[in-house]
């Protein structure tokens, strides 16, 4: 019998580790990032008629053995003119009873916020990771990149949702990059013109730098599609953390004529150092960081973006450039780039310029509510 309980965050943070083997690429977010998301409480997602929350676990005789988290952004529906809802932190194991108690307590809740629609995985807001895996199931995930299980497709088209959005994250191997390649007219004259500034974001001037790097987000993408512009107290929320493992080399916010132009946010991977500590901090946590810090090689990029007036200028390869080259002299061997959609025909030739590899293939899964049909 598979019993439905609301809010236990607890449960919900050990079902992985609880359906998944150890020798999965999954890896857990931090439980103190997990709890807090998760919180409606404390996730402004859910104030000032943003939106909504709800976390569901199944139990099977009293052991967590699968999760979901229900949203509605009534912000992002008003926007787009969608009456949906997401669904995210999808995770059980091959086990039609529990996706189906799952999906169906989701669907339920949905469907009594006013959605006609629920989609996922989509974790919240932008700020997260997207996509069921389709392809790529063996290759180890950076952070900030969704990995799921090659039955939970065929458990969400039993239940009736198809695949739509499709997406692809990347790898470039940087040990064999040449940063060169990035390199035209367009990116030489920026890099020469003294109106251009590249500064780094570091410790000091996160708070400012990052606020640019919201602003330059919202800006460069405005018109994607299901895009949602964040606020300053959900980027906080979700980038605030990122002030303690950020590396001075990696991330830049580019400027023209002192207004912000362009951004790039890379941090290093940071998935070692969460299968190394379970995800929870405890005594052994400094132990682990040092042997992290000393063998770290994989570097991955958050997202980049340039202001609308600056594109198609050339600014997008000159900060990769940089980066590239920054990070091959830092020691990193690899960089991983999170999800990009088909739709981004732009993103997709530069990762053809970076010599990037594809490593996950991914889709949202779609369906109409009410009805019972797919979309």
């Amino acid at each position: 019998m598979i019993e439905i309980r609301e809010g236990d965050r607890e449960a919900g943070f050990a079902v992985p580790f609880e359906i998944y083997d150890r020798s999965s690429p999954y890896v857990s977010p931090m439980w103190s990032d997990f709890d807090r998301l998760l919180d409606p409480a404390r996730n402004p997602l859910c104030g000032d008629g943003r939106g909504r929350l709800v976390l569901y676990t199944a139990h099977r005789g009293g052991r967590p053995v699968g999760r979901i988290a229900a949203s509605v952004h009534d912000a992002s529906n008003r926007r787009h003119g969608t009456h949906r809802a997401q669904f995210g932190f999808l995770d059980c194991g091959d086990d039609a009873d529990v996706s189906t108690a799952l999906l169906g307590a989701a669907e339920a809740w949905a469907e009594g916020n006013g959605a006609t629609e629920l989609l996922g995985n989509f974790n919240l807001t932008a700020m997260q990771m997207a996509g069921v895996v389709t392809e790529g199931f063996g290759a180890p995930p950076y952070t900030d990149m969704m990995w799921t299980p090659p039955h939970l497709p065929r458990l969400l088209e039993r239940a009736g949702y198809a695949p739509t959005f499709p997406m692809s994250t990347f790898e470039t191997d940087l040990s064999a990059l040449d940063p060169s390649v990035l390199l035209g007219p367009k990116q030489r004259a920026i890099l020469d013109d003294p109106d251009f500034a590249f500064l780094p974001i570091t410790r000091k001037t996160f708070r400012d730098r990052m606020e640019d790097a919201r602003i330059l987000l919202n800006d460069g993408f405005g018109a994607n599609p299901m895009f949602m512009p964040v606020t300053a107290q959900e980027y906080s929320f979700q980038a605030g953390e990122m002030m303690w493992v950020m590396d001075r080399r990696l991330s830049v916010v580019a400027y023209h004529r002192g207004r912000p132009a362009g951004v790039v946010v890379c941090i290093p991977d940071l998935n070692p150092l969460l299968r190394a500590t379970g995800s929870r901090l405890s005594w052994t946590t400094p132990y682990h960081y040092l042997r992290y810090r000393m063998a770290r090689s994989r570097a991955v990029i958050i997202y980049y973006s340039v202001a609308s007036e600056q594109q198609n200028r050339g600014l997008n390869g000159a900060m990769l450039h940089r980066l590239a080259t920054q990070a091959k002299a830092a020691g990193y061997r690899s960089l991983g780039i999170t999800w990009i959609a088909d739709v981004n025909a732009a993103s997709l030739r530069q990762m053809e310029r970076l010599g990037a590899r594809r490593l996950h293939r991914l889709h949202l899964y779609s369906k109409r509510l009410g009805d019972g049909g797919q979309t």
